[in-house]
């Protein structure tokens, strides 16, 4: 029997998230034979090809290739007709394919997911990092997904030529403005519910992540076809690197130019923290938490996000996976 559903999980030396991912997997059984799970090894050292063939899943080894290069290939080797890309280190649902296999069912629709969840024993910037993050109620319309807990119809994936493999990052956010673009529409539905154990666990994560993720940003946001919702989230970090480099050329002019040096200083820093504040603001509000403490920790974590996006366009990081978390094995 066919089965209805392929999950693609990309993997590099990450065998304890990757089996807990697995299991999670298995709890949507539907019957034998109906899910498909490949595993694309992409040179573990660690014993992660044999915990996923331990738990009866498709090996393949890609030696080098960026992540995305990793999903297309896993889902060339697919079979079913619903594709469902799922990151090591992300726990999902049981009841996770049936919502999935339900939103692909209606007309018009290409690709489902949701947001991620941060860990429930995370740290304090992993819960605010996941506040920020947005609501994730019911089921609405979404103009991205990101990849790591997104289901998408196999034939517009192939149509489509699947993920940008020239670039690092960004890759799920280009591909869901080309599948948009196709006429197709991404369903937003909370019942896909996942746990990210990657979430950044410290500030500095934070910061060195957005530096990383943030790299191929641009490129992304005004290719054709541009998805205007999406420019501000460009738009956005280059008026932050000239309010940052302002700041500089303020601070180093104040033995110069004394009193307009500070001014010009202040001037930028306030015109980089206001709009950040207000955006903190807004999200505690949102929600009804109205904490003193949990709005400084947000704008800290808001900050830290917004400083690494904005380097991102003139020193972007290297990509630096943080330790696992420890994530009890059955």
């Amino acid at each position: 029997m066919k089965p209805s559903i392929s999950f693609v999980i990309p993997v590099r030396n990450d065998a304890v998230r990757l089996d807990a991912c697995l299991r999670s997997i298995l709890k949507n059984g539907t019957g034998r034979g109906q899910i498909e799970i490949i595993v694309v090894d992409n040179g573990s050292s660690d014993g992660s090809a044999e915990v996923a063939a331990s738990r009866g899943a498709k090996v393949l080894t890609v030696d080098q290739g960026r992540v995305s290069a990793l999903r297309n290939y896993g889902a060339r080797h697919a079979s079913a007709e619903v594709l469902a890309f799922i990151d090591a280190d992300n726990e999902i649902v049981a009841g996770w394919v049936y919502a999935a296999l339900s939103c692909l069912q209606k007309p018009g629709v290409g690709a489902a997911g949701a947001l991620y969840h941060a860990p429930s024993d995370g740290t304090w910037v992993q819960r605010v990092y996941d506040h920020l993050r947005g609501a994730r109620h019911g089921q609405s319309e979404a103009y991205w997904l990101g990849s790591g807990n997104l289901a998408v119809r196999s034939d517009a994936f192939t149509a489509l030529g699947g993920f940008d493999t020239s670039l690092e990052t960004c890759e799920d956010v280009e591909f869901c403005h080309r599948l948009r673009a196709s006429g197709l529409k991404i369903i937003s539905d909370a019942r896909l519910k996942s746990v990210h154990h990657g979430d950044p666990r410290t500030l500095a994560e934070v910061f060195s992540g957005e530096r990383w993720r943030g790299r191929d940003n641009l490129r992304v946001s005004f290719r054709r076809p541009i998805s205007w919702p999406s420019v501000p989230s460009a738009v956005i970090p280059i008026v932050h690197v000239a309010l940052m480099a302002a700041a500089v050329i303020g601070l180093g002019a104040v033995a110069i130019a004394g009193r307009v040096g500070l001014l010009v200083f202040a001037a930028a820093i306030a015109a980089f923290v206001v709009p950040t504040g207000l955006r903190v603001i807004y999200a505690v509000v949102r929600d009804g938490h109205l904490h003193l403490g949990r709005m400084l920790q947000a704008f800290l974590v808001a900050c830290a996000y917004d400083c690494g996006r904005a380097l991102a366009l003139v020193s972007p990081a290297p990509h630096r996976r943080g330790e696992a978390p420890k994530v009890k094995l059955a």
